[in-house]
């Protein structure tokens, strides 16, 4: 794959196709190519994010991340292929224990707000759901491996947990929801 992209507008997609990296063409509306944007969007708004300030840990861990998801959606490109390994998931589930036992218990929903930064993870983490609902939908269709799947649903939970780091960095708070049915309990 090194040189393969030699030319980017190629035209080849003005038909409403694009090509898989098997070269089969499919149609850009596909639950497929869906699935492979939404990865891909997703993973444009972790690189929105590295352009916080953040603590180096967590940095680290999110430009892994951006590894993994590029390759999810060289997966998601080649039918039956397998590029995101089922350790991809255990490395998130160590994420989520290590970043999670650090924060206090949550009493209340929290608003996806906060810091710029943590406000981003939260965008993030909602990318993160609608991607994993297109890998859904496309393994209803087709068959796919469980780590793309497994790995968005915990990727979204990394991202809020996340967010709750980032809150915390410089001495803030989550912004917590106030219920109008606990404010009159």
């Amino acid at each position: 794959m090194g040189n393969r992209l030699t030319q980017i507008a190629t035209r080849t997609g003005d038909n409403g196709t694009t090509g898989l990296g098997d070269n089969q063409r499919v149609s850009k509306n596909s639950l497929r190519v869906h699935a492979m944007g939404e990865v891909d969007e997703l993973n444009s708004n972790i690189g929105v994010l590295l352009c916080e300030d953040m603590p180096a840990d967590v940095r680290t861990l999110l430009v892994e991340i951006q590894h993994q998801l590029f390759n999810l959606g060289g997966e998601l490109s080649i039918p039956g292929f397998e590029l995101l390994k089922p350790e991809a998931v255990l490395a998130l589930d160590e994420a989520l224990a290590t970043h999670n036992e650090q924060l206090p218990r949550l009493q209340e929903f929290i608003l996806p707000a906060g810091s710029r930064a943590a406000a981003l993870a939260h965008v993030c983490r909602t990318v993160a759901r609608r991607a994993e609902r297109a890998v859904v939908a496309l393994g209803n269709e087709e068959a796919i491996k469980e780590a793309p799947r497994q790995y968005l649903n915990r990727l979204s939970d990394l991202m809020f947990v996340l967010a709750r780091v980032l809150n915390r960095m410089n001495g803030g708070d989550d912004v917590y929801w106030k219920s109008e049915r606990l404010k009159n309990a």
